[in-house]
């Protein structure tokens, strides 16, 4: 097939200046989008700032005769998520494709988790891609064009041990897609996010030998399918690392159904209530609604 090509696309990808969305800017830029490379360049934690990271990924994209332009503002207010896609309307007039990738660590035990550690995170993962994505819909709307992904995880979908925080905020950018897709659809608004499995400042210490068969460059290939505008899927999630590729999906089993139903009848039909055989993908929560209704009729 032909090579999915990005001329004159406008992309913004957040937290850009190193790992996962360097390497989407890179491949990007390579295929003719121009990019809006934001990165507040502070520590994992979220803390402190610096021009450097940005400003060297937009140098790696001229320098191989692609065109970049550096944004430092924080996606954790709606006042750096406007000024962001700002940045781009400034810049190239327009607005086509949101990565919204820009992420922090501040992992710790559930019982021991203080605002200090749970604000900073939804702040930059939830409410960020809020606050970026926002500002730019109303101009996909006018274009009757967009392409958004959002970066969840595996933490948030499966759980991980010492991230409630993590966890839940990714989760939220789940329903987060989901909405947008149903809403964007007359629009031809794609959305669509990734639970990436991959090397990156915020992971390399936890992966030790596995750190290289898990390298960025092996997730980006999904985000530039899902960014183009060939891409026909939308409000799904894709599991990504190491070369593989894997739809993850929220399923609902044919379950057990009394009119007058109790809690004795809840225990005592528990194994029919979780059997996943026959199990249905709702797309919206029409479809889910439908699934109850029919049980009920």
């Amino acid at each position: 097939m032909a090579d999915l090509g990005f001329d004159g696309k406008v992309a913004i990808i957040t937290g850009a200046g190193g790992g996962l969305g360097r390497s989407h800017a890179l491949d990007l830029a390579k295929r003719g989008a121009l990019i809006v490379v934001n990165d507040l360049g502070g520590a994992a934690d979220g803390t402190g700032g610096s021009h450097t990271a940005a400003q060297k990924v937009v140098d790696e994209i001229t320098a191989a005769g692609g065109e970049a332009v550096a944004n430092y503002d924080s996606v954790a207010t709606p006042e750096g998520g406007a000024a962001i896609v700002q940045t781009a309307v400034d810049t190239y007039g327009k607005v086509d494709i949101i990565i919204n990738n820009a992420g922090i660590l501040r992992d710790t035990s559930f019982k021991n988790m203080t605002p200090d550690q749970l604000n900073p995170v939804l702040d930059v993962h939830l409410r960020g891609a809020f606050y970026v994505t926002q500002p730019a819909w109303q101009l996909m709307r006018e274009q009757n064009y967009g392409r958004i992904i959002n970066t969840s995880s595996g933490a948030g979908i499966f759980g991980n041990f010492g991230q409630t925080n993590y966890g839940a905020a990714k989760m939220g950018l789940v329903g987060f897609t989901r909405v947008l897709a149903v809403e964007g659809a007359k629009n031809n608004i794609k959305a669509n996010a990734i639970a990436p499995v991959a090397r990156t400042r915020m992971t390399e210490d936890l992966l030790g030998p596995l750190a290289d068969a898990l390298a960025p460059e092996f997730v980006t290939p999904i985000v530039t399918y899902l960014a183009h505008d060939t891409c026909d899927v939308t409000g799904e999630v894709y599991s990504v690392g190491g070369g593989r590729v894997a739809r993850v999906f929220i399923g609902v089993t044919p379950g057990y159904t009394n009119k007058a139903l109790t809690a004795e009848d809840v225990a005592e039909n528990i194994e029919q209530i979780r059997n996943e055989d026959g199990y249905a993908v709702p797309g919206n929560l029409n479809d889910e609604m439908g699934l109850t209704l029919k049980a009920l009729s």
